[in-house]
Formats: structure tokens, C-alpha cells, sequence
């Protein structure tokens, strides 16, 4: 645990150093496209040292919008490529659930979480990492429309990467040296925000329920 802690650090470290550079931004998109697929990569942190390098004058060749959309545009890919993995293997699970009863109940609960909250699901999934690797790998296990899914997850990761990067824009100069507070804030947000729309829709089904009555 130590250990990949110190890797992560390090990692953040030599992110911070690089940053002024353009090619950070190719950085940037790549890994958000890992931390779609492989939940360790701080892709959160990267985008907010991006936005924090964009908004220090003379920092960075590059202004917060090419932030954004190279943050959007890995976590897109990366995300259509867990789902792709997902579907891949759905045939192997499926199999699988046929002879294991414990399989057969966590695809079919998946497929009723996926079903029931539909496309909300993947906005606030978006925002905990290794919930979005579990949900886009379950969309692909469960075969749900890939047009449905590209649709949301393009809204998902624009509102994300928008998020992260304006986090690190706006505060700049209070996260230039503490990117741990800064993605600490941006989880703990993200966390807010998806509490309230799983308050929303609780309550629109409790209305719903009691409508029908």
C-alpha cells in the first residue's frame, strides 16, 4: 500500500514538473484513457494540474479549453474501450452465470441499476474512480445499446474533464503545491453531487409510486 502510494506521489511529482510542456496535454488524454481501464492512474490530478498550468502566465503553451477537450477525449476512448472489453467477455459471463447462481444474480443486478438509473448512472459513476472501470465494463456485460452508451458517456466525460479543469483554473495558485487537497476536493464534490441526484431521483420514485396508487 506504502509503496504504491510513494509510486503514485512520484508520478504526481514528475506530472507537476512537465506540465509547462505542450506534450502535456497528449499526457493528459493518455492517462485518462488508462484510468478508464486500469483505476489507479490519478487522472483527476492530472487534469487539475493541467488546468492549474493554464491558468499561471507564461507557465503553459496551452490554454484550459485544450485541457478539457484532452481530458475528455482519452476518458471517452478509454471508456468506449472498457466497454468493449465488457462486451468481449460478456458471452464468457454469461456462460458462467448459467452454471453459477452468485454470477447469474450480479449480472442481473447490474443490468437493474444500469436499467433503472439509466444514463445518470454513468455521469455520477464518472466522478469515482474505479466506479466508472466497474460501470462501463458492466454497460458491456449486460450489452447495452453502444449508441446509448457513447451518448452519455459524451456528456459524462465533457462535464468531468470540464469539472476537474476548472477546479485546477479557477484555484490555481492554492493547488500549485497541494494537488492531494485539490483531487480531495474534486472527490468530495463529485460524491456531493452524486448523493444529490440520487436524493432527486429517490424522491421522484417515491412521488411516482404514490401516484400510481
Amino acid at each position: 500500500m506504502l509503496a504504491a502510494s510513494g509510486v503514485i506521489n512520484s508520478l504526481t511529482d514528475w506530472l507537476d514538473r512537465v506540465s509547462g510542456n505542450w506534450w502535456f496535454l497528449a499526457v493528459i488524454l493518455v492517462i485518462a484513457l488508462l484510468d478508464s481501464v486500469i483505476p489507479v492512474v490519478p487522472s483527476e490530478t492530472t487534469v487539475i494540474i493541467g488546468g492549474v498550468a493554464a491558468s499561471s502566465a507564461g507557465v503553459a503553451p496551452y490554454s484550459i479549453v485544450f485541457v478539457i477537450i484532452a481530458g475528455a477525449v482519452g476518458a471517452f476512448i478509454g471508456d468506449n474501450l472498457s466497454y468493449q472489453i465488457g462486451r468481449r467477455a460478456s458471452g464468457f459471463v454469461e456462460r458462467r452465470a448459467a452454471k453459477k447462481e452468485s454470477t447469474a444474480k450480479k449480472l442481473h443486478w447490474a443490468a437493474e441499476q444500469i436499467e433503472e438509473r439509466g444514463g445518470l448512472l454513468l455521469i455520477t459513476a464518472r466522478f469515482i474512480p474505479g466506479g466508472r472501470t466497474v460501470l462501463t465494463l458492466s454497460s458491456g456485460l449486460t450489452n447495452q445499446p453502444q449508441r446509448w452508451f457513447m451518448g452519455w458517456v459524451g456528456v459524462a466525460t465533457i462535464i468531468w474533464a470540464s469539472y476537474a479543469g476548472i477546479l485546477g483554473y479557477a484555484f490555481g495558485t492554492k493547488f500549485e503545491d497541494d494537488h492531494t487537497t485539490a483531487f480531495l476536493l474534486a472527490f468530495g464534490a463529485a460524491l456531493a453531487v452524486t448523493a444529490f441526484i440520487e436524493l432527486v431521483r429517490f424522491v421522484n420514485k417515491k412521488r411516482s409510486s404514490r401516484s400510481n396508487l
